[in-house]
């Protein structure tokens, strides 16, 4: 090799991987600041990935009543009279809607019934006004007729954000539980709103928004708000949640943060998720979700005019058991949106769409990672070009390009196919497409045989696998599980209904999650895995996902940890029931824990899913929890978790008949550990109560038993009265328990 061709390649290396640095890091602001070119194009990308495989629906049971062009031909201009629409919401109920929402509002009096002709008659100071109004006394108002046929169904109804609105905010109609710190200032924020009528939200099972957010500067709709916020911290749903939450009879959303126990935050605090009933949903930093849209399909909707017009035949397969949403599809009044498929569709499909979505389970996201993964992706690309196109010939720089650019786009497309993850490609093309022209153009500059002097001298020094990775990839995760021998807890705090009954929703909020917080350190401070929150109730497993060493002792201890924690918040009046006289005593909770078989892993489908455990173990611990109520002991384990526990002072409580269960089960009232068990006066108690107990299953005669019960309650602690008595009350008769899983 001459000294003039080292020189030449000297200065060609240098200059190509300054000319590298400088547009890598051009390349990375460019992409961290996100100007709207970039993102722009980012959003182009993803429509296109919808438009090639868009959602397919699964024929969940949701219905559009549409007031399209024909039935304003058949009905007239919009609006119309409320005796319409009553008629309408009649039809529906007679028909076996589930439920019904509401894409509009009902913000002024109706002006055609006899109360809004009255009024308008005032206004024109009419002079025979006085002797008409005797005649329309009788005739029913309008709006009393549509709030009447509301009242038979469930009903959700609309409001929207507008800042000059002097109409105030609806009446809350759910509570809120937030795990972690309250997202209220990352939610769209709410100043004032337009909303229906005080007589129909009077009546109505739910409110919800029905603003589709602003959209992007291209008029798509993308993200819709799930959830907006007041001044004063209080929550509002999207129309489409509270109708999931209406339809399902629940009462409460709950919010989580990355700041929720166990997660590991970035410092920032962002939302992750909601859940609504038994449906849990991924959203962004700012509670929107992310649509990922069908097509439009003709079949979802009914016109008005043929709502009224065909017979219940023909209408019932598409009403009976379905939710209904109520919304205009004409185009004169102005409520056409455009999706990520390019159609052009009515508001409310939008709310359709999104109710599907989440009934089907599949969704869309962005996560945190996804702007260092596509940098990530964009250097390994980079440093692939830099490293092998200045020794390549002109056909083999061609393929590497196309090779590289297919990579990208195909990682990006299975991360989009598989696991619903938006992972932009056109950014490291871009950027990697520059540096491929320059880098040909600079290969070409120089002859034939430099390069293959360039080929041939540092060939050596390319890693054989430069090529394996182009972008951090998420683990993936396949449905099913694995039998495991685990241990399962099922919390409820016992009179939950009217301690609801007796306050608002925020202060219900804020009982929860001073209640749950404390309850479920406990569990997990004794190496247990919370599976789930429902309601007020907590279900919680042990020897999953990792072996857990005596679980069954550990659940054992978790119980009673809990039942002292619970005292100590009683005693302390943590919750402020007894300084506010609200009428609510000390809170109680039932605990029932099995162990047997289970099968744990990750379950739903392939797109969503949670690490959870389903099995016939799993049920009976939780038909033994509501037993505690009629046993009087607020932990009960089953026979076979009583086993494992020993050395813990127990006490059998019977065999209890659980719902759904051929035999009867024998119980254990868990009254202390190891050391109550190891004292003198717990070892003759526990010889009384078993002479007790061997008796009553003899059958022995009612004196002897009552004899032998107070024998028992001379030297039982005093918390074991209710025991005794319910025991007493009893007799040898076996109690059916009811649960709802």
């Amino acid at each position: 090799m001459s000294r003039r061709l080292l020189h030449l390649l000297r200065n060609r290396h240098l200059f190509f991987a300054v000319m590298t640095l400088i547009l890598l890091i051009v390349a990375r602001e460019v992409r961290l600041h996100d100007p709207v070119f970039v993102a722009s194009l980012r959003s182009l990308t993803f429509d296109t990935y919808q438009r090639l495989k868009p959602r397919v629906p699964l024929g969940q049971p949701i219905r559009i009543v549409e007031i399209d062009e024909e039935s304003i031909a058949q009905y007239g201009q919009w609006p119309w009279p409320r005796t319409l629409i009553a008629e309408l919401v009649d039809r529906i109920a007679a028909l076996g809607g589930a439920c019904i929402a509401f894409d509009m509002v009902f913000s002024e009096p109706d002006r055609t019934g006899p109360a809004g002709f009255l009024r308008e008659l005032d206004e024109r100071d009419w002079p025979g006004r006085e002797e008409i109004r005797p005649m329309l006394a009788d005739i029913p108002d309008n709006d009393a007729v549509l709030a009447q046929s509301l009242s038979q169904l469930p009903t959700v109804l609309g409001f929207f954000n507008e800042t000059r609105s002097q109409m105030g905010l609806p009446e809350p109609k759910a509570g809120f539980v937030v795990l972690g710190d309250d997202p209220s200032p990352l939610l769209n924020q709410i100043r004032g709103s337009v909303m229906s009528l005080s007589p129909y939200r009077q009546v109505a099972a739910g409110s919800g928004t029905i603003s589709l957010g602003q959209g992007d500067a291209d008029g798509v709709v993308r993200r819709v708000p799930m959830f907006i916020a007041d001044e004063n911290n209080q929550k509002y749903p999207a129309m489409a949640l509270e109708t999931l939450r209406v339809v399902q009879d629940e009462g409460t959303y709950i919010l989580k943060t990355n700041q929720a126990s166990g997660e590991v935050s970035a410092g920032t605090e962002a939302m992750t998720e909601f859940k609504v009933g038994q449906f849990q949903v991924p959203v962004t930093a700012n509670g929107e979700l992310m649509i990922y849209y069908s097509r439009n399909d003709p079949s979802l909707y009914v016109s008005a005019k043929d709502l009224l017009s065909l017979p219940d035949e023909a209408l019932a397969p598409l009403i009976e058991g379905h939710i209904v949403l109520f919304g205009t599809s004409a185009a004169g009044l102005r409520d056409i949106r455009l999706t990520a498929l390019g159609e052009s569709v009515p508001g409310v499909f939008m709310h359709e769409q999104i109710i599907d979505q989440i009934l089907s389970g599949e969704f869309l996201s962005r996560p945190d990672w996804a702007t260092g993964a596509e940098l990530v992706a964009l250097f390994v690309v980079t440093f692939i070009l830099a490293a092998i196109m200045p020794y390549s010939g002109a056909y083999v720089s061609v393929g590497i390009g196309a090779l590289a650019t297919a990579s990208v786009c195909a990682g990006s497309w299975y991360a989009f196919t598989r696991y619903g993850l938006l992972l932009d490609p056109v950014f490291p093309m871009l950027v990697s497409g520059l540096i491929f022209l320059l880098t040909t153009i600079f290969v070409f500059a120089i002859s034939e045989r430099e390069r293959r002097f360039i080929r041939g001298a540092f060939q050596r020094y390319l890693a054989p696998d430069l090529l394996k990775q182009l972008e951090e990839k998420p683990q993936s995760l396949r449905l099913g599980g694995e039998i495991r021998f685990m241990t399962f807890m099922f919390l409820d705090v016992r009179g939950f209904t009217p301690i609801s009954e007796k306050l608002t929703p925020e202060e219900l909020v804020t009982f929860l999650n001073r209640l749950l917080s404390p309850l479920s350190d406990a569990i997990q401070e004794r190496e247990g895995a919370i599976d789930k929150y429902i309601g007020d109730s907590i279900m919680a497993f042990w020897n999953a996902p990792l072996d857990v060493e005596d679980h069954q002792i550990k659940a054992a201890r978790a119980a009673l940890d809990m039942i002292r924690i619970l005292n100590e918040l009683n005693a302390s009046d943590a919750f402020g029931f007894k300084t506010e006289k609200t009428g609510i005593g000390d809170i109680g909770v039932g605990i029932g824990i099995n162990s047997g078989p289970g099968c744990v892993g990750n379950m739903g489908s392939a797109s969503r899913f949670n690490y959870s455990v389903v099995g016939d173990a799993v049920n009976i611990a939780a038909r033994i929890e509501p037993s505690c109520k009629e046993v009087g002991w607020p932990i009960l384990l089953s026979e076979t978790t009583a086993e494992a526990c020993r050395d813990f002072a127990m006490l059998e409580a019977g065999s209890i008949s659980l719902k759904g269960k051929s035999e009867p089960a024998i119980l254990y009232a868990l009254v202390g550990d190891e050391e109550l068990a190891g004292s003198g006066d717990w070892k003759e108690l526990e010889s009384r109560h078993k002479h007790l107990m061997s008796r009553r299953a003899e059958g022995a005669c009612a004196d002897e038993i009552d004899k032998l019960l107070d024998a028992c309650l001379e030297i039982a602690p005093p918390a074991l009265a209710v025991f005794y008595a319910r025991l007493r009350r009893r007799g040898s008769s076996e109690v059916e328990v009811e649960t709802t899983l």
